[in-house]
């Protein structure tokens, strides 16, 4: 069974500020790690409680396993999302 996706208020602007092709594209990624497992992830040293990024081209989606369900925390350009 596939977990739930949940977007945090920050995480939803994030798509938004993007072109609309980007965006989709980050929305299938997202739903394919979700289903499959497979994309781009690492977590991220340092961080408690554990972050995980998922690379999607130049951008980068942050988000928590919570067990039952992902929570997006923020989707960033790469040449922001690590400062």
């Amino acid at each position: 069974m596939a977990k739930r996706i949940v977007w945090t208020a920050q995480a939803k602007a994030g798509p938004r500020g993007i072109d609309r092709a980007i965006a989709l594209r980050i929305l299938k990624t997202v739903a394919r790690c979700v289903l499959t497992g497979e994309g781009n992830t690492k977590q991220l040293r340092d961080i408690q409680p554990p972050l995980i990024r998922l690379r999607v081209q130049d951008h980068r989606v942050f988000f928590r396993d919570k067990g039952d369900c992902l929570e997006i925390s923020r989707v960033l350009h790469r040449r922001e999302a690590y400062r």
